[in-house]
């Protein structure tokens, strides 16, 4: 809410002193979805475990990201444990075709997505 407000509000002062109509509507909205921290905190572990923590994390912990999940993972959330692992993704677009992730990050994904499936299999 707090980014879309700050959207808002630009091209509402960047459209009154253009002389320009503006409407904005809101087509859709997805409320937060919290995932289990339990599950969250097992995935990190084994991946800390398995150093899986990526070349850019140095030896600091795998880090955890806030998700906008919804389509996905957040309606899963409703009827079983869901947590996510996320694909690193240089330009940061997503959901659209110029989405793009190099093959090794995508590589470290699917082991990632191994080690964690193993790890839970045999906790």
């Amino acid at each position: 809410d707090a980014v879309v407000s700050g959207v808002e509000r630009a091209a509402r002062e960047h459209a009154e002193r253009a002389g320009v109509d503006l409407d904005v509507v809101r087509e859709s909205f997805t409320p937060v979805v919290d995932f289990q921290h339990a599950l969250r905190d097992e995935i990190r572990r084994v991946l800390e475990e398995r150093g899986r923590g990526g070349a850019d994390t140095g030896g600091r912990a795998v880090p955890v990201l806030g998700t906008g999940a919804g389509h996905d993972a957040g309606i899963l959330s409703a009827s079983v444990p869901t947590a996510m692992l996320f694909v690193r993704n240089p330009t940061g677009i997503s959901h659209s075709p110029a989405e793009h992730a190099a093959e090794d990050d995508c590589v470290a994904g699917v082991r990632a997505l191994a080690d964690v499936l193993e790890g839970l299999a045999c906790s």
